[in-house]
């Protein structure tokens, strides 16, 4: 089992909070989740409105049963459509992949 996990902070965007943003974010990801066979499990989490803004914004936790699972899940159309949007609202990331 892989473990995937992605940090972004993001940003606020033509009168959209940065909160809103990650609203967005979730909404868009929950698409990924349910179109990638490869994804068996997903989950995105928004961080506290209370934690240090040096955090980041949200993090998605993902779980693929093989290195191969998660190279297809990168190249998905789902996924790839994602990635550009999250690209327009983002100003760092963070991932780890590792196995179980």
């Amino acid at each position: 089992m892989i473990k995937h996990i992605v940090m972004f902070k993001l940003k606020a965007t033509d009168g959209i909070s940065e909160y809103d943003n990650a609203l967005e974010v979730k909404k868009r990801f929950d698409d990924v989740i349910a179109n990638v066979k490869e994804l068996k499990k997903g989950e995105v989490v928004i961080n506290s409105a209370e934690a240090p803004d040096s955090n980041y914004t949200i993090a998605l936790i993902c779980d693929f049963d093989s290195i191969d699972g998660l190279n297809a899940y990168q190249v998905h159309p789902a996924h790839v459509e994602f990635g550009k949007f999250i690209a327009t609202i983002r100003t760092e990331r963070a991932c780890i992949d590792y196995e179980l």
